[in-house]
């Protein structure tokens, strides 16, 4: 499922590993760790409203869980073997998402920890190996 925009959000992202997603001029991973809840924007129906990412490079809403990767101020999400990227601010717990397939920015605010992936939900594939 996508946020048709919202990643279709939230969060996975690229040919890195995790290691790599941390490194360079971007935030840390751990940094966007946490609970998200949406707040502000519009978000198609079937949309997420929480989201959960967590430092391994994987979020979840719903029942959809993706592979996340940040570049520089952007996030990117892997969904359906192609990446969607979206522009990426994180201040405190508030963090907002432009671009992509959003057609408005969203801001999601921190309520909370991530929760564990269950053991039995792999990480998704990264599309680009």
């Amino acid at each position: 499922m996508r946020v048709t925009g919202f990643a279709v959000a939230l969060l996975t992202v690229f040919s890195f590993d995790t290691a790599a997603a941390q490194k360079g001029p971007s935030k840390p991973a751990a940094g966007l760790a946490g609970t998200w809840q949406l707040e502000k924007g519009k978000v198609n129906t079937d949309g997420p409203k929480t989201v959960v990412i967590r430092p391994d490079s994987s979020a979840s809403w719903g029942k959809e869980t993706v592979r996340w990767r940040l570049k520089s101020d952007q996030i990117m999400i892997a969904l359906g073997g192609e990446w969607e990227i979206y522009k990426l601010k994180l201040k405190g717990d508030r963090m907002t998402l432009s671009g992509g397939d959003l057609t408005d920015p969203i801001t999601l605010r921190r309520t909370g920890p991530p929760t564990p992936r269950p053991d039995s939900i792999p990480v998704p594939a990264d599309p680009d190996t």
